[in-house]
């Protein structure tokens, strides 16, 4: 207290990431461990992004472009928008931080679903806003209650599409029922940062919407299906008057040089992400299908990740799971105690992670 930290910081809890492979290895002496925590690309990335990081290396010493221009650019002409309605910054989660340091006050208050992406509620708590939880609805998000919620002194309202931890999506439907019932003063985020996964055809496009709700915010990410986590890029796409405004919040240099030279090779690569999203599919489905044979309930998915309920101690299994070389996600860290979270990998290692649950489970 001495240092006169702010009470909201003091209140904070420290996000706790997928474990680290090599973490794993040190602490119990495995040669081999499989990472299927952090819904990262089994496929790596696009060949042309590997081009172009190896043509870069020798421009380390330099400042990258502070305004991101052929990123933009090349965003913009990919989603069809004008060029000062995008705005980039170090993966989505930095970009969710922006959209709070720019809107909140303290004691604003922001609507989230009850089992979500805790970044939202992280960066609410952050700027002394109060996180307001609506209950799950068949483990989606209840958007009629969201909006029901809604009162004179809220700013923010998160619709994260698919949903991250559960993979469930609403439609568009669904959207169209609650939009014009939200106030024009009320920001609508569609987190869309697995949208790449997606097969869905009745999932919203949110672009079509963006030009009738200037109270749109849409975020998407290079870190999922592009694959480029390690990097740290994601996107935001706005009315050109929000995104000058977020222009101004994001640091000059916050996407750095490697960051925006990889994100632009990965937007020319349609063929990789098609790979990306069919191969998903398939491991999905394989997983689907052992689940199903152990007799263990799952969430139907939209992404590259699915809960599963583990019917005993989630957090033993997590371990037991450690222990053995395979990392998930205990879903008593996601707001799932008796749940668990897997990412879908390659199928070798899928196959991997099936043989050594059915040995945890049968302990």
């Amino acid at each position: 207290m001495a240092y006169g930290i702010r009470e909201e910081i003091l209140n904070l809890k420290e996000y706790k990431a997928g474990k680290p492979i090599d973490e794993v290895k040190r602490e119990y002496g495995l040669n081999t461990v499989i990472k299927l925590a952090s819904n990262e690309n089994p496929l790596g990335f696009s060949p042309k992004v590997k081009e172009v990081l190896s043509n870069l290396v020798d421009n380390a010493n330099m400042y990258p472009d502070a305004s991101n221009y052929e990123l933009k650019y090349k965003i913009a002409q990919k989603r069809n928008v004008h060029f000062d309605q995008v705005f980039c910054s170090t993966g989505s989660d930095s970009l969710i931080k922006v959209i709070c340091n720019t809107f909140l006050n303290t004691g604003d208050e922001s609507i989230m679903g009850e089992v979500t992406f805790s970044r939202y509620g992280d960066c609410v708590k952050l700027m002394g806003g109060k996180v307001v939880e609506i209950p799950m609805k068949n483990h989606g998000l209840d958007l009629e209650a969201m909006v029901n919620a809604i009162n004179d002194k809220t700013k923010i309202i998160w619709l994260c599409n698919p949903n991250n931890p559960t993979g469930t999506i609403f439609t568009m439907e669904e959207l169209e029922n609650i939009l014009n019932r939200i106030p024009k003063h009320v920001i609508v985020v569609m987190d869309e940062a697995y949208i790449e996964y997606v097969s869905d055809k009745n999932f919203p496009d949110s672009l079509k919407l963006l030009p009738k709700y200037n109270n749109m915010i849409i975020l998407r990410t290079f870190s999922k299906a592009y694959g480029l986590a390690g990097l740290r890029c994601g996107y935001g796409i706005a009315s050109k008057e929000l995104g000058g405004y977020f222009n101004r919040v994001i640091g000059p240099f916050d996407v750095n040089l490697f960051a925006q030279g990889a994100a632009v090779a990965a937007l020319d690569d349609d063929e990789f992400i098609k790979r990306a999203h069919d191969t998903n599919e398939e491991w999905r489905n394989y997983l689907y299908s052992e689940f199903e044979k152990l007799g263990l309930e799952y969430i139907k998915s939209n992404t590259n990740f699915i809960m599963f309920n583990c019917k005993t101690d989630d957090v033993r299994v997590f371990n037991d799971l450690l222990k053995r070389g395979i990392i998930v996600k205990a879903g008593t860290h996601l707001g799932m105690p008796g749940w668990v979270r897997v990412s879908i990998g390659t199928k070798e290692q899928d196959a991997k992670f099936i043989e050594v649950l059915k040995d945890v489970l049968n302990k």
